[in-house]
């Protein structure tokens, strides 16, 4: 079975864990290469051209990674400081 050409917007915010929204305005700025088809111009994006995408903005991580000394990928390591992620108290006072 062949795999599927075109993805739709959709299709590619899934892929990209991003929403609707994002995936539009990266076809529509020029970031992420695309084409419109049919009469209501829906957005299609290549499946190659979406892979591309995905390994130059790895090549653009590890390149900025390099130039910044390396940025560490884990999560902040916990303190006792009793402060919550918005930055409010969290002890009991």
């Amino acid at each position: 079975m062949n795999a599927i050409r075109f993805l739709t917007l959709s299709d590619v915010a899934d892929i990209l864990n991003v929403s609707l929204a994002q995936a539009r305005s990266m076809v529509r700025s020029g970031e992420l290469p695309a084409i419109q088809i049919g009469g209501r111009g829906q957005w299609r994006v290549e499946r190659s051209v979406l892979e591309e995408y995905i390994a130059e903005r790895y090549r653009a991580t590890r390149k900025m990674v390099r130039a910044h000394g390396g940025i560490p990928l884990e999560a902040p390591k916990q303190t006792n400081d009793h402060t919550s992620i918005s930055g409010l108290s969290t002890a009991q006072d």
